[in-house]
């Protein structure tokens, strides 16, 4: 049982929280060098990575460390992410959940606008890895065609935005819900916030051994 002289409750492992951030962090050098590729007008944004030429080097394996992050990140919480029976509940009333209409009980560690967001984050980044693979200079470009280097551009640039909406879904989620963020960082939610936000789980974490608790994702 959850000790009820402490108020809260372990939700995010350090290693779980490190995961987080450093993909946050790689996503950030990801979209700003990045857009600093795009367009000529953003390109004075290359001055804070070393110039153009090496920002076009960089942008690459930065991409490279934020898939290997997510991967291992990813691999630690898929299950939490399977979709529930309940959870088609929870999506048929998001807009009104999300206009504070209705409170829905979620039953998993996450709610179904949670996981449907991680699947299609999953999906959008090894749709990045794959598309910059083919104009990858110098290691794998010349491998291919310079049309099929064009399509795969093409498709970069639309997974990278589809990418930027879903971040700013994530991070708007994340405000919404007051104390995600804080949890976040601490590892920690409050009692009174798990029951409310994810009331399924809770119980879960309240019946749990007590060594099973200090191993949270």
């Amino acid at each position: 049982m959850i000790d009820n002289t402490d108020d809260r409750v372990p939700r995010y492992s350090l290693a779980g929280r490190l995961m987080h951030w450093t993909v946050a962090l790689a996503f950030i050098l990801l979209f700003v060098s990045g857009l600093a590729l795009f367009h000529p007008y953003f390109f004075w944004i290359t001055g804070f990575f070393g110039g153009g030429a090496f920002t076009r080097v960089l942008h690459p394996y930065i991409g490279a460390v934020l898939s290997l992050f997510f991967f291992v990140y990813a691999a630690g919480i898929w299950r939490d992410n399977l979709l529930l029976p309940s959870d088609r509940v929870w999506l048929k009333r998001s807009f009104d959940i999300l206009n504070k209409k209705v409170e829905i009980p979620v039953e998993g560690k996450y709610n179904a606008g949670q996981k449907v967001l991680f699947w299609f984050m999953l999906a959008v980044i090894v749709g990045l890895l794959v598309s910059g693979f083919f104009f990858w200079r110098p290691y794998f470009a010349p491998l291919f065609s310079a049309n099929t280097r064009r399509i795969a551009v093409v498709a970069h640039v639309f997974f990278a935005f589809v990418m930027f909406v879903e971040i700013g879904i994530h991070i708007y989620a994340a405000i919404w819900t007051r104390g995600s963020i804080t949890g976040m960082i601490r590892g920690y939610v409050s009692r009174a916030w798990a029951k409310f936000h994810y009331a399924g789980w809770y119980r879960r974490v309240e019946a749990a051994p007590q060594e099973k608790k200090e191993h949270v994702t």
